[in-house]
């Protein structure tokens, strides 16, 4: 692969990655499942301004993207938690140097 091909490639996978976190509330999300699985209502309640509707569909857009599981268990009562899968994990621990530059500098 020629250099002109390889930093084309790198560019496009780049923009794609800026893509999919530069969809509003997809970063909040991502930093809400850092820590553990979260219920669709505790992840809304992190982050309130976020309707439900949007959130639904970022939930959607973000599995497809293979950055989030969800898992339906099945104890009584049913019910949903949403978990960062690896990819989604190291893409928030990326972002937690975003993090940190925003407490330093704004």
């Amino acid at each position: 692969m020629s250099d002109d091909e390889n930093a084309k490639q790198i560019c496009e996978k780049v923009e794609q990655s800026y893509q999919i976190i530069g969809r509003k509330w997809v970063a909040l999300i991502i930093h809400a499942l850092m820590d553990e699985p979260k219920r669709f209502s505790e992840i809304h309640a992190y982050i309130p301004d976020l309707s439900k509707r949007v959130l639904n569909e970022r939930m959607k857009e973000l599995e497809e993207e293979g950055l989030v599981v969800r898992h339906v268990v099945t104890e009584r009562p049913v019910r949903t938690e949403y978990m960062l899968s690896r990819k989604g994990t190291e893409l928030g621990r990326a972002l937690s140097a975003v993090e940190r530059w925003a407490d330093k500098w704004l």
